[in-house]
């Protein structure tokens, strides 16, 4: 009889991450969370026994990054990007909305969408960097990096998974 085809389960990709390079790891890592301390502290911890434990060394991790770590990791985030299709009104509104934020306090927004559906996510984004525009600096960042664990936690859920 053939042996059939699957896809690895995931326990075996969460092995392979574990047995894979630390190289490797930390290149996979930081497009999880781009501070380069995060990663290394995060590949150097391994091996892990389960997604919950890479999940809790993760946000240990997210919470012990200094400033200049969190000022790495906002900077190598994106712009939040719209479906295709977006009607332009909705393009320059954002657009506009993302400016004001970058110029207020120095980098891009972020937020986590993971519990919102698709065809929701524009107004979450517009209406999140509007109230969040009205944040003094040290508490957006503070939301902002609380955003980018959540992020960061998704991203490993997806490598691992």
């Amino acid at each position: 009889m053939a042996a059939q085809a699957h896809a690895p389960r995931p326990l075996d990709r969460l092995a392979l991450f574990n047995a894979a390079p630390a190289a490797d790891t930390e290149a996979s890592l930081l497009a999880c969370c781009g501070s380069r301390r995060w990663a290394r502290r995060m590949a150097a911890h391994r091996p892990y026994p389960t997604v919950e434990a890479l999940l809790a060394a993760a946000d240990e991790a997210a919470y012990d990054l200094s400033g200049a770590d969190l000022d790495e990791a906002l900077g190598d985030e994106s712009a939040p990007m719209l479906p295709p299709g977006t009607c332009p009104v909705a393009c320059t509104a954002l657009r506009a909305a993302h400016d004001a934020y970058v110029a207020r306090f120095g980098h891009v927004f972020v937020v986590c969408l993971d519990a919102d559906r698709p065809d929701e996510h524009l107004d979450r984004v517009l209406g999140g960097i509007r109230s969040r525009l009205g944040n003094e600096p040290d508490k957006e960042r503070a939301v902002a990096a609380d955003e980018l664990r959540r992020l960061t936690r998704t991203r490993l859920v997806r490598l691992v998974t």
